[in-house]
């Protein structure tokens, strides 16, 4: 084999892969698990909002930018459409297991990786920078919350089936009932998931 065959074999090897790493996209899905103190541990351990059917979730597609649904104001049992109490927020990998206090080493956490298209990655990156702009929804007991917030991106992403918004936050009551669902599909497709377990002073929910 000459010398210039060589070279241009290895020039469309390079183009070839970097063809495919452009293609290769995924969307990180980030659970944070749900927790109580243990008994022993109460002086030192936080409460955290929503015990052990509580944790959160957030939606990573650009790197250490996770995209999540939080209150904005006080807590409301009922959705507002008038007075909306939320937001939507970027937050570091560290901040948002953190975010119900602790630290974020400590914390038990599962990320799913979702592999999507070019045409998926442009979708979530509009519907993001929508919602970053002006919150859809409020964030109540009875009405949506992060686990639903989530199901509603990748419904839309085409992800998961696409459901109204009424519709969502009956079937995804808290942060378990989506990351159930996730694990299902990643199980059936193959999906890379990441798991780390918790600090041993809090008791952690299960899958």
């Amino acid at each position: 084999m000459t010398g210039i065959r060589k070279i241009f074999l290895c020039v469309l090897c390079a183009v070839a892969l970097e063809s495919a790493a452009q293609d290769s996209c995924y969307l990180k899905v980030h659970f944070l698990y749900g927790s109580t103190r243990k008994t022993k541990y109460k002086d030192t351990e936080k409460k955290w909002f929503g015990g052990k059917l509580g944790g959160h979730v957030g939606i990573e597609s650009d790197s250490n930018q996770i995209v999540n649904f939080v209150t904005n104001g006080s807590f409301h049992v009922f959705s507002s459409k008038e007075n909306r109490h939320s937001r939507y927020a970027i937050h570091s990998e560290e901040a948002f297991y953190a975010i119900l206090g602790g630290n974020a080493d400590s914390a038990k956490k599962a990320i799913v990786y979702v592999p999507i298209t070019p045409q998926q990655k442009a979708r979530f990156d509009s519907i993001a920078s929508c919602y970053l702009e002006q919150t859809p929804y409020d964030y109540a007991l009875f009405g949506m919350r992060c686990g639903a917030a989530g199901y509603d991106i990748l419904g839309q992403v085409g992800v998961l089936p696409a459901y109204p918004t009424s519709k969502t936050y009956k079937k995804i009551f808290y942060p378990k009932k989506l990351r159930k669902r996730l694990f299902k599909k990643a199980e059936e497709n193959g999906w890379k998931i990441e798991k780390i377990e918790g600090t041993t002073r809090r008791k952690w929910e299960r899958d």
